[in-house]
């Protein structure tokens, strides 16, 4: 069985995590989200993607991260390319936030076209500072673009971890709805957004992000180089 499970709804491609109680973004996450959004982009008209009930995602997979350098640069790297593969997919893509999305988890949210979160009592936001993890460059220059200014330093620098509200505020999520409702209201947001004109949809997002995306996938063997000499 995958740690992605897929479904095409009326036209809406959704990719479900499931990899274990913290729901990790391993490398075969990662390399099974990308076939996904491949996928979609050929068959779907948008994209869903969903954590389990109460965690969307606790981040990278700690058991790879112990595994050597190679193993952990080689997720690290799946990672930033399926932020990319989120951000500038030519399809509208959604993501549900359906509890707890720290680190990695939170950085996948930032890269969807509309982020809706579940109520609850749920962490979310990037710990890096403070388990003395310096950010790679793709996720950094992800936040830049998409966080607000005056939560930047807070949640990049700072580590502050926010609850769903707070998350809306600081600009990782867009809006805030009951837990049993996070799955219906992405699938119909997908559809909203699905009905913009192509090729406009495609063309505008592409414009609108090509300086973010340039930045992050130019250097970014060099940076994991720099952050995970060999």
């Amino acid at each position: 069985m995958g740690v992605v499970t897929r479904e095409n709804r009326d036209g809406i491609e959704i990719l479900r995590i499931d990899h274990g109680k913290p729901n990790s973004i391993s490398k075969a996450v990662s390399d099974e989200l990308i076939r996904g959004l491949d996928e979609a982009e050929k068959s779907a008209d948008a994209v869903v993607i969903l954590g389990k009930p109460g965690i969307f995602s606790g981040g990278f997979d700690l058991p790879t991260m112990g595994k050597g350098v190679e193993a952990a640069r080689e997720m690290l790297r799946a990672g930033a390319i399926l932020l990319m593969s989120i951000y500038n997919h030519p399809k509208p893509v959604v993501i549900g936030c359906t509890g707890h999305a720290i680190a990695m988890g939170t950085f996948i949210l930032l890269a969807g076209d509309e982020r809706i979160g579940a109520e609850g009592a749920f962490k979310i936001g990037a710990n890096e500072s403070a388990i003395g993890m310096t950010l790679p460059t793709f996720a950094m220059e992800l936040a830049r673009a998409r966080i607000s200014k005056r939560h930047f330093d807070r949640m990049i620098v700072h580590s502050t971890i926010y609850d769903p509200a707070g998350a809306v505020d600081a600009g990782i999520l867009d809006r805030v709805v009951a837990g049993d409702r996070v799955e219906a209201e992405c699938l119909e947001a997908a559809r909203r957004l699905a009905a913009l004109k192509q090729p406009a949809f495609r063309n505008n997002k592409r414009l609108a992000h090509e300086e973010t995306v340039h930045r992050i996938l130019s250097t970014l063997d060099e940076n994991l180089d720099s952050l995970m000499p060999k």
